[in-house]
């Protein structure tokens, strides 16, 4: 009697976790690629690359969990049938389990996807998709071929980077990179600096910056004989990661960078001197500072240090405590230095190139923007002919000259990033189509 009990409760067990799993199937059948339901214009498409490589991403996830619930079910109606319930309700959460992780991963990408429907941000994302391809490529490196990259925006100051090959929620490794931008970052220079600086963090951990540099800035820490420069070279070293982010969008845009990225930090004057305990972001105060000073060192122009002023001029360094007060003078000590060790420092990655080497210094000294900035008022189509970074630094320069006004910036960014997005669509579908592409306004990708 016992025994038909068990055999009993057995069989409804395996009865209800065989709807269960069905049922998983049935809500797996309606996860569709993105191409069958998400309604956007053909310029505000991610890039074919991008979207390629999150489609099989995806089909390679939906199709192992498909197999998973069927080798389960088929579990069932073998071996299963009488095992003992826990057993089964055992099995079955792991699947419901990895389900649930794949549905994750879905939703991470149509996040940034879905954004693609909304009017013109939707154009203006595609056309960031192609300045962040331009701001990663470097030649002679091995970002030549730079991975593909999806912006999407979202609410909050800062901006974000989910960098390709890293883990996502629900497990696996994203075949893309997934660069987060504020939606109050989408005016003026503030767009540039927060793209270049998200994709500074992707060249960094595709060149190992972070940790070449780190072992050097430990070297000298270490060997340091005053309290003072181990103290200031042990900052740099935690904070190295932002810094190297910092420079990529200070090298690739001039003043721009820098501007951008006063706007993020121009918080609360306690925010600004706030000593956060293995923060790897730097104060912002001497983040700004350092800015600056590798502006100076790339490009040698007054302005740099005038800039510098300014924002020791609206953030005044006292009175602080002792104790931080300390630390801010051993990083304006050490920074000439840093700065120096930083753009001479050779990465394995590079080949025996410095650092300052894969920034584009033969072309973005202040004067040479403004006059750039100069011919394309006489020739307006130069400006949609020029490679994104470059359009950004020169307008950003051009600003920061008083030669154009926000309003003006912002209006000729607009123009000019929808410009990209159609550019790059028409490209891919002419590449597609086997024909040679004739880019309007006299578009050009390098």
């Amino acid at each position: 009697m016992e025994a038909t009990s068990a055999t009993s409760v057995s069989s409804a067990a395996a009865s209800l976790l065989s709807g269960e799993a069905r049922g998983l199937l049935t809500r797996l059948d309606r996860v569709r690629p993105f191409a069958l339901h998400e309604t956007m214009v053909p310029a505000a498409a991610p890039t074919p690359e991008a979207m390629t490589a999150v489609e099989r991403f995806l089909v390679r996830g939906r199709t192992e969990l498909r197999r998973e619930v069927e080798a389960y079910l088929a579990w069932l109606g073998g071996p299963g049938r009488t095992a003992p319930p826990h057993v089964a309700q055992r099995r079955f959460t792991a699947v419901r389990r990895r389900f649930n992780g794949v549905l994750t991963q879905f939703d991470v990408f149509q996040e940034a996807v879905t954004q693609r429907s909304e009017r013109d941000i939707g154009v203006w994302l595609a056309g960031l998709d192609v300045a962040a391809a331009d701001a990663l490529a470097t030649p002679r490196t091995p970002l030549h071929r730079p991975p593909p990259v999806i912006t999407y925006l979202d609410h909050g100051p800062g901006a974000a980077i989910r960098r390709v090959n890293t883990r996502i929620p629900g497990g696996g490794r994203t075949p893309v990179a997934l660069v987060r931008i504020p939606r109050e970052r989408m005016v003026g220079y503030g767009i540039g600096a927060s793209l270049v600086h998200e994709v500074g963090h992707q060249a960094a951990a595709l060149l190992g910056l972070v940790d070449s540099l780190r072992q050097v800035l430990l070297d000298i820490e270490l060997t340091a004989r005053h309290p003072a420069e181990r103290a200031a070279f042990g900052y740099w070293g935690l904070t190295v990661s932002e810094i190297v982010a910092d420079f990529w969008a200070v090298g690739q845009l001039g003043i721009a960078g820098t501007l951008g990225l006063m706007g993020v930090v121009s918080l609360p004057r306690r925010f600004v001197f706030a000593l956060v305990p293995d923060d790897p972001h730097p104060l912002p105060y001497i983040r700004v500072r350092l800015s600056c000073a590798l502006g100076d060192a790339l490009y040698p122009h007054p302005q740099w240090r005038a800039l510098g002023s300014l924002w020791s001029a609206l953030y005044p360094p006292t009175p602080l405590p002792r104790e931080l007060r300390l630390l801010l003078g051993a990083l304006e000590s050490t920074m000439p230095r840093f700065v120096d060790v930083m753009l001479r420092h050779r990465p394995p990655a590079l080949g025996g190139l410095r650092l300052a080497d894969v920034m584009p210094l033969a072309e973005r000294r202040p004067e040479q923007l403004l006059t750039r900035h100069g011919s394309w008022l006489r020739r307006p189509d130069l400006l949609r002919a020029a490679p994104p970074t470059l359009v950004f630094a020169v307008l950003g320069q051009a600003r920061a000259a008083g030669r154009i006004g926000a309003e003006e910036e912002s209006r000729l960014l607009g123009d000019v990033i929808t410009h990209w997005a159609l550019s790059s669509t028409l490209a891919s579908a002419w590449r597609c189509a086997g024909a040679r592409p004739e880019l309007p306004a006299g578009r050009s990708h390098r």
